[in-house]
């Protein structure tokens, strides 16, 4: 039972990506409602029901707006795990400072990306220009900082079921 289901808030913001089991919980406590279902039945001697995909609270969850960290997991996702440099998704992917660490370059979003390996040693410590490349899109911070990870919500965003619930949160995100 390792389905996924994501977590709306009241107010349609996404919360969390949570277990099946933990869903379920929250269902037959009441403090949700199943919004989309994946078709799938569930069934024992207790119950018989579609397997949820999507559900909401029946309550407001005020949280605090999260931080937004820079991690290599998070320039990966913003990236696409696409190299900024010549397109390829390979593996592995390294990060790159845009502007060398040595030349002065910040440890920011604005200043790392996704780059493979064979990229990012042609760079070396120089900058694009002077290693003849030229970056695919510019490195920013993204907008929208979401409840769950941003690589989880970056990777939620491609789940058929889920589109319709975080796509309007996911032009924020910069890609």
């Amino acid at each position: 039972m390792s389905h996924q289901v994501l977590v709306l808030n009241l107010n349609y913001e996404p919360l969390n990506i949570c277990s099946f089991r933990r869903a379920l919980g929250l269902l037959f406590l009441d403090k949700a409602t199943v919004l989309e279902t994946n078709g799938e039945w569930v069934r024992s001697e207790r119950i018989e029901m579609r397997m949820p995909s999507v559900v909401r609270l029946n309550y407001l969850v005020k949280r605090p707006r999260p931080e937004l960290r820079i991690s290599r997991r998070s320039i990966l996702a913003r990236d696409n795990f696409t190299c900024q440099y010549c397109g390829r998704q390979t593996s592995p992917l390294t990060i790159d400072h845009v502007i060398p660490r040595m030349n002065g370059g910040s440890h920011s979003w604005e200043n790392l990306v996704c780059s493979c390996i064979q990229c990012n040693n042609s760079k070396g410590n120089r900058t694009p220009r002077q290693a003849g490349l030229t970056l695919i899109r510019q490195p920013r911070r993204p907008r929208f900082v979401p409840h769950i990870s941003f690589s989880a919500f970056a990777r939620a965003v491609r789940v058929d079921e889920w589109q319709q619930y975080l796509e309007p949160f996911a032009p924020r995100l910069d890609h």
